[in-house]
Parts: structure tokens; sequence; C-alpha cells
């Protein structure tokens, strides 16, 4: 049994990310409301009917579901087997954000709410589909972390843990933008409706609050990777994932950029919009890593 915890462990990180796309797509295609206001039925049924609203929608809630299964396998077996304490953390997180955010989709189906919990969702399975990362790379040798046999500083520990929490921050904005259909408050790019600083009112100014948000993630995670390069050698592990991270954050900011071009193509720019959540999701993953090295440098 102890083989299928690493195959399991990858099937659930795959499976998160899988519905973090696919639930970027729900709201991009205002496709939250395609089964009515029934859950776990659609419109009454339990294979709806076939309109594309209805598909996106239960095809979410479908995978959602596998995933909790292989997920609920994954969690007894690391119990069962695993020794290290680290994986049952990571396994136990990914278990209680995707029950947490799948009983929060529902309750957003039955029940109408704000656009700030409803952005607290993509959060939600954001930190979800990290721990189950977490978890896949802890049975790989990316994962063997345990004997670090160099000491961290402190100072870059904090810029570690501030920029994985500012990017959650810039995360949750950008939620917020979709779930208040905000999108279009900046036309253009990198220009906001042809200006520099445009009025910060309604949609423009939750949009721009966006793009300055993250523009200063970019950085932090610019002089996150200087710091890295600095003090550690070229092979080190905190080198590695810091350069990922910088290398996801400038593509995320590109795929931004390319969303907001493609509005006018609703094809183009629901796909776009899919990308950009998956290339947020996998900075974040990186930066959520970075921080779980620091927790295993040698003490001085």
């Amino acid at each position: 049994m102890q083989k299928w915890i690493p195959r399991l462990a990858n099937l659930s990180a795959f499976g998160m990310f899988l519905i973090l796309a696919m639930g970027a797509l729900v709201t991009k295609a205002d496709a939250g409301r395609g089964c009515g206001d029934e859950w776990p039925l659609c419109n009454g049924k339990f294979v709806p009917a076939h309109t594309i609203s209805s598909f996106i929608e239960y095809s979410h809630r479908l995978v959602v579901g596998i995933v909790t299964i292989i997920l609920i396998a994954t969690f007894f077996l690391v119990f069962r087997y695993v020794k290290r304490k680290d994986a049952k953390w990571f396994v136990t997180g990914t278990v209680v954000m995707t029950l947490i955010q799948a009983a929060m989709g529902a309750l957003a189906v039955v029940w109408p709410q704000s656009s700030l919990v409803l952005a607290l969702h993509f959060g939600l399975s954001l930190l979800a589909f990290a721990f189950a990362l977490l978890l896949a790379i802890t049975f790989t040798p990316w994962g063997q972390y345990q004997h670090s046999d160099r000491q961290i500083r402190t100072g870059f520990k904090v810029l570690v843990w501030g920029t994985a929490v500012y990017s959650y921050v810039v995360v949750y904005l950008g939620a917020f933008v979709r779930h208040t259909v905000s999108s279009g408050g900046c036309s253009g790019w990198p220009l906001c409706n042809g200006e520099v600083i445009p009025e910060l009112t309604g949609a423009t100014g939750i949009v721009f609050a966006h793009r300055i948000a993250a523009l200063l993630l970019f950085f932090f995670i610019l002089l996150l990777y200087l710091q890295a390069k600095r003090q550690y050698n070229a092979s080190d592990k905190l080198v590695f994932g810091s350069k990922w991270s910088l290398i996801l954050v400038l593509v995320q900011i590109v795929s931004g950029a390319i969303v907001t071009w493609s509005m006018g193509n609703e094809v183009a720019y629901l796909f776009t919009a899919m990308i950009h959540a998956m290339i947020v999701a996998c900075m974040f993953g990186f930066l959520c890593y970075l921080c779980i090295l620091t927790l295993y440098d040698r003490k001085a």
C-alpha cells in the first residue's frame, strides 16, 4: 500500500490544480448559477440538461467530489504508513481546506453571498492546492529537507514569509476583481483607460489597486531572488525556489496583460483567465515551498 501514497499525493495535487482552473472558468463564464439554487443536484437532476453553464458548473462539482475521495484515501494512508510529521500536516491541511471551500461553494449556490466572501472561496482553494503540492513534494528529492546543513538568516525568513502572505493578499484582490465583475474597469495595459493614474472609483479603482499590488509583488520577489542568490549556493533549493517564483510572477504579469487585451473575444478571455489563475497557483506554490524550507535550517 505504501507505494500508492506518492501516486495519490501527486493525483491530489493535480486534482487541486484542476479545481482551481475550473473554478476560475466557472467565475469568468458566470456559470455559478448554471445549476440553479440547488446542491448537490443540478436543476433537480443528478445529470443536468446539456447547457453550457450547467455543464461547466456540474463538471466542477464532479471533479471536487472525485478529488475529495482521493484526498480521504491519501489521508488515511499517510497517517497509517508515513512517519514524517510534515506529511501528516500537509495532508490534513489539504483535506480541511478542501472541505471548507467545498462547503462554501455549496452555500454560495443555495444562498447568494457577497463578493468579499466569494473571493475567499478562491483563496481557500489556493491554500488547498499549496498543501497538496507540498505533500507531493514530500515524496521527492526536493522534499528531503529535514537535515539542512546551512543556516538561514532571520531577515531572509521574514522576507520569505512576508512575500508569501502578501502574495495571498494580491491573489485575493484578483479574485475580488473577478467576483465584482470589475475586469473592464481598466481598458488597455500598462495604462489604465489611457492614464497612468486613473480616477480611483468603482471598477476602475478595484482593478488599478490589483495592478499596483501585483507590481509591488514583483519587486518583493525580485528582492527575494537577489538575496537568495547572494547568500546561498546556486544549487541551493532556496535559490531554485526564488528563481522560479520570479519567473512565474513575470509570466503572471504578462498573462494579466493578455487577459486585458483579450476582453473583446469571449473565448480567448475565458482561456487566458484560466491560464492566469493557473500561473498564480504555481507561483504561490513555490513561495509556500520556500516558507517550508526556512523551517528546516541549521540552528546557530
